[in-house]
């Protein structure tokens, strides 16, 4: 798959104002952790390998264990390895991301509301659709992650 022309080459204005996007979602209250498993999760469902590859290795950084970096898309499965505030993340990630299917739900809405509070729950949908964006732009121009030379021990 060839890379296509990055579009910060193209369109710089517009680049300028993802990432002024990207930098007004990254001020938020959200744990840093949460931040990278919502990037992680809407990056799956996209299929964008630039941004799955990306923020893996931030989320590992930050603390993330490898269990649970593995088990972020089968989260449903795998319950018991996430917390309250990390499932109804993944849902709310997933609900934002297919929007088409029925959007975000009343009751994620809700919960949310009722667990993170009115202004962490804006902060949490703008992060999804942040990286929703971002997303786009990577599958759009086939961004590819860097080839890395793993050593081995």
């Amino acid at each position: 798959m060839k890379q296509r022309t990055p579009l910060r080459k193209i369109q710089p204005p517009a680049y300028k104002a993802m990432f002024t996007l990207d930098e007004e979602a990254a001020k938020v209250n959200i744990d840093p952790l949460y931040k990278e498993l919502i990037k992680i999760r809407a990056s799956q469902i996209n299929g964008c390998s630039y941004c799955v590859n990306s923020h893996s290795k931030d989320a590992r950084k930050k603390g993330m264990s490898e269990q649970k970096l593995y088990l972020i898309s089968a989260w449903r499965e795998a319950e018991n390895i996430f917390n309250e505030e990390e499932l109804l993340l993944l849902q709310m990630t997933e609900e934002i991301t297919l929007i088409h299917q029925h959007g975000l739900s009343d009751d994620a809405y809700e919960r949310s509301i009722a667990l993170f509070g009115e202004q962490t729950t804006a902060e949490i949908i703008m992060a999804i659709v942040t990286i929703n964006a971002w997303n786009r732009i990577g599958v759009a121009t086939k961004l590819q992650p860097p080839v890395e030379v793993e050593e081995v021990a």
